[in-house]
C-alpha cells in the first residue's frame, strides 16, 4: 500500500491557485466542466457500463450507480445551475471600527481542502467537485469500489477542464478505492480541513469513530410519513406511494408509514395496487397486518422492533398504527434519524404541531419526503443531507462550504 500523503500535500498546495480566482473565473471554470461533460458523455457512459457489469441487476442500489447519457446531461445542467448562484466566499458579514480606530471585517472564506467519502453514486463526484471549486475549495474524493471506473472517467473530464483553465489538476484528487487508505485520509489533519462522509450508517459511524479531521455528517435517512385522522386519503396514498417507490434506494425515501387507527382500515387498502405493482414488502404491526391480509395483500412480514428505525433502501417499508398525534410524535422521536419527516393532514392545527415539534432537518406537511434535495431546494446541488446541528443542517450545499475570517487593519495600535 502506498501512502497518499504526497497527493494530499499537492492538493493543499493547489488550493492556493483556486482561491486566487475571482467569481467570474470560477463561474467560467464550471461552464468548462459542464461543456466537457456534454462532450464526453459517451465515454463516461461506457465507463459506467463497466461498473454496472459487476453489480447484479436485482440489486436495489443499481439505480444509484447508473450514469447514462441522459443523467450526464442533467449533471452538466446542474453544474451550470451552480455557476449562476451567488459566490459564498468573500462576503462581508460584519464591518466596524473600534474606538481605538482598529478597522474590523469578518468575511467568508473557503474551508480549504474538503475530503468526501461516498458510496455507489458517481453523480456525487461531479456535484461535490462543482460545489467545492465554485466556493474556492480543493477536494479529495474517495468513492466506492463499485463506481471506480465511472469516477475515474469523470475526474479525467474535470482535469481536462482544469488544465484548459490553466489550473493545477491536483485541486481535484481521486483516491484509489483501497480501504486501507481511508484511515490515512481521516487522520490527515495537516492537509485536510474537513471530512464529509456520504453513504450508509456503517460508513458514517466508521468515519465518526476514526477521524481526527473535523467531520460534517450527511446522515442516513430513516423517514416517516404520518397519515393523520384528518388526512385526505387519496392525497395520502399518492404521497406515500411516491415517497416509497419513486427511488427507494435514496436517503429521502420513505421507510415507515404511521397511520391513525381510526382511518387505517380505510387507508391501508388504498396502497395495495401500487405495492403489488412494485412488489413492496411490508413489515406490519398486528393491526395493519390484519388489514392488509384481509384485503388480499400477502407481501407481509410481522414487524419486529428492529424493523422500526430501519433504513430499507429497497422496495420495503414498515407500517405502524398509532392512537393519534402524541403516539406518532413519540415514535418519530424514538426512531427517526432526523433526516426528513412528513405529515398528511387536513387539520391546520395538526400540521402546525407536527412542523413545530418534529426534530428533523426537513419537516413536511402534505408533501413527499422525496423533495429533500439540494437541487429541489434551489441550491443547485448538494454534497449530502446533513442530519447534525453544527455548521450545516439539511441539504449541505454551496452556502455552507465556507467558514469565517477576521480581517483587522490598524495604524500602529498596540495593547498592553
Amino acid at each position: 500500500m502506498s501512502s497518499i500523503t504526497n497527493q494530499l500535500a499537492a492538493t493543499q498546495q493547489a488550493a492556493i491557485a483556486l482561491r486566487r480566482l475571482n467569481t467570474a473565473e470560477r463561474q467560467h471554470l464550471l461552464y468548462r466542466i459542464a461543456d466537457a461533460l456534454d462532450a464526453h458523455k459517451s465515454r463516461i457512459a461506457s465507463s459506467n457500463l463497466l461498473d454496472l457489469q459487476q453489480m447484479p441487476e436485482t440489486d436495489p442500489k443499481r439505480d444509484r450507480l447508473i450514469l447514462d447519457e441522459q443523467r450526464i446531461e442533467k449533471l452538466a445542467a446542474a453544474v451550470r445551475d451552480v455557476a449562476t448562484l451567488p459566490d459564498p466566499a468573500g462576503v462581508i458579514l460584519t464591518e466596524r471600527t473600534l474606538p481605538n480606530q482598529l478597522h474590523l471585517r469578518k468575511i467568508t472564506v473557503p474551508l480549504g481542502v474538503v475530503g468526501v467519502i461516498y458510496e455507489s453514486r458517481p453523480n456525487v463526484t461531479i456535484d461535490v467537485a462543482a460545489l467545492c471549486l465554485y466556493s474556492g475549495n480543493a477536494v479529495v474524493l474517495r468513492g466506492g469500489t463499485d463506481a471506480y471506473e465511472t469516477n475515474k472517467s469523470l475526474v479525467s473530464v474535470l482535469h481536462e477542464a482544469l488544465q484548459a483553465a490553466g489550473l493545477p489538476t491536483d485541486v481535484v484528487a481521486l483516491l484509489p478505492p483501497d480501504r486501507a487508505l481511508v484511515h490515512e485520509l481521516l487522520t490527515a489533519e495537516r492537509y485536510v480541513d474537513i471530512i464529509i462522509p456520504r453513504g450508509s450508517d456503517a460508513l458514517i459511524q466508521f468515519v465518526r469513530q476514526h477521524a481526527r479531521v473535523p467531520v460534517i455528517e450527511t446522515g442516513a435517512g430513516v423517514c416517516h410519513t404520518y397519515v393523520h385522522a384528518s388526512a385526505d386519503l387519496e392525497k395520502g396514498r399518492d404521497i406515500v406511494i411516491n415517497a416509497k417507490v419513486s427511488r427507494p434506494s435514496v436517503c429521502n425515501a420513505l421507510d415507515t408509514i404511521l397511520v391513525d387507527e381510526s382511518i387505517a382500515a380505510a387507508f391501508l387498502p388504498m396502497l395495495i395496487p401500487a405495492f403489488q405493482e412494485y412488489h413492496v414488502e411490508v413489515f406490519a404491526d398486528e393491526m395493519s397486518y390484519n388489514i392488509f391480509q384481509e384485503n388480499g395483500f400477502n407481501q407481509l412480514v410481522k414487524a419486529k422492533p428492529e424493523d422500526y428505525g430501519r433504513e430499507f433502501l429497497d422496495y420495503k417499508c414498515s407500517v405502524k398504527t398509532v392512537s393519534g398525534m402524541e403516539q406518532a410524535l413519540g415514535h418519530i422521536q424514538n426512531h427517526s434519524s432526523r433526516h426528513s419527516e412528513s405529515i398528511v393532514a387536513q387539520s391546520p392545527e395538526a400540521c402546525q404541531t407536527f412542523l413545530e415539534e418534529v426534530d428533523a432537518a426537513a419537516v413536511y406537511s402534505n408533501a413527499s419526503t422525496r423533495f429533500t434535495d439540494g437541487g429541489e431546494f434551489g441550491l443547485g446541488a448538494e454534497i449530502g443531507i446533513s442530519t447534525q446541528k453544527l455548521h450545516a443542517r439539511g441539504p449541505f450545499a454551496l452556502e455552507k462550504l465556507v467558514t469565517e475570517k477576521w480581517l483587522v487593519q490598524g495604524d500602529g495600535q498596540t495593547r498592553w
